[in-house]
Formats: C-alpha cells, structure tokens, sequence
C-alpha cells in the first residue's frame, strides 16, 4: 500500500485528513501513533523530527500539515469526491475556511486546552480568557456566514468542512456554543452526520475519557 498516514484518532487534525479519506475512500496504511507503539513514533520522529502528527508517507515522499495533506491527496490519489473546487475562485473561498477553521476555532481550543494540563502554579487564566473570547467572536462570525450555505465553503463538501468537524466538534466540548447561534449548531449538526466524520467520531470514542476537560455525555 502505498500511502501510510502517521496518526491518533482522537487528534482533531488527524481526524481532518481522514475524513477526506473516507469522503473518497482512498485505501491507505494507518499507522497508530500510542504508548503502545513505540516502533510508529520513532519512524514518525525519523519522518518529521517536529514530532507533531498527522504525517502522510506517499511512496517515500512526506507531506507534513493536514491541509497540505489534503491537497496533496487530491493531486495524486483523487476520488470521487474532490475537497477543492475546480474553479480558482471558488477553492479560494474554500482555503480561507479552511484557515478561519484552523487558526480561530482549532488554535484557542488548543490553547484552552493545553492551559488545563498544565501544573496549576504555570496556568495561564489571562490566556485561556483570551482564547474563549477569541471563539464567542469567531462562532458570531460564523453564524452570519452560514446563514446562506449549506457546507462551510458553499453548497458542496470541501477541504473547509474536513477543517470544520473535528474544530467545531472539540471547541463545543472546550467552550459551548451560545445556543442562539442557530446556523452553526446546525452546521455542527450537518457534519456529525455526515458518514466520514460520523466513522471518525465513533473510532475515537475509545479515547474520550484522556480529554483534559471531561468529555461530555453526548455526540
């Protein structure tokens, strides 16, 4: 098998890349990045020595970044169900969620996140209150934009929903979205059923009880 992807199920990044497997179902090794494989985390620091996952091994060739990732998969594996439009213009607006995904939804849940695993003498409360105004701000300006569309960069499934799930997902755990914002607790809806992130949910549900913050009774 030529493709072999370096991951965790439980990793939010790591569940946006398989989703654009599944979307195609491109066959692919997964090698389990845990305790108990050793062997996959020293080939995964040999491969990337940042050590920061998913990482895709394509016939030799080690394409780093989950977005990258998907392009990448889209330029030599495509399937049925491309995560970037054809039109130029069209896959612009799909890169910008993408990004809006990644750095205003993904980025302050890490931080929330992370401040929570910390001893409690090195926590940083100025940080992680930054960080849940970061995404009050950035779920209102989702709402407004999910008004009109039915997937995060129009009317089709992208690489800006495969970015969107695994956030949106994780980020109503870390900080709750006011239920006021109908288009987005819609929108979170629309991508829980949708079949790939609904496999990715349920291969991940093993792991809940390591989220720092108690994952809670539902989804």
């Amino acid at each position: 098998m030529s493709l072999k992807l370096y991951a965790h199920p439980f990793s939010s990044y790591c569940q946006k890349v398989l989703i654009a497997l599944y979307e195609n179902r491109t066959p692919f090794e997964f090698c389990m990045l845990s305790q108990e494989n050793p062997r996959a985390m020293e080939e995964l620091t040999a491969l990337w020595p940042l050590k920061r996952f998913p990482v895709l091994v394509d016939a030799g060739r080690t394409v780093i970044e989950s977005s990258i990732i998907i392009e990448h998969l889209g330029l030599y594996h495509p399937g049925p169900a491309p995560m970037l439009p054809a039109d130029a213009r069209a896959a612009l607006e799909v890169r910008s969620m993408d990004r809006f995904f990644d750095n205003y939804i993904s980025t302050p849940v890490q931080t929330i996140v992370f401040n929570s695993l910390r001893p409690e003498a090195d926590r940083d409360p100025y940080g992680a209150a930054r960080a849940r105004e970061m995404l009050d701000a950035a779920y209102t300006w989702l709402d407004g934009v999910m008004a009109g569309r039915e997937w995060a960069g129009g009317d089709s499934f992208s690489l800006a929903d495969c970015a969107a799930a695994p956030s949106l997902f994780y980020a109503d755990w870390t900080h709750r979205i006011n239920p006021s914002l109908r288009n987005v607790i819609a929108f979170r809806q629309r991508l829980l059923a949708r079949p790939s992130f609904a496999r990715a949910v349920d291969e991940a549900r093993p792991y809940r009880p390591f989220f720092p913050l108690g994952a809670p009774q539902r989804d």
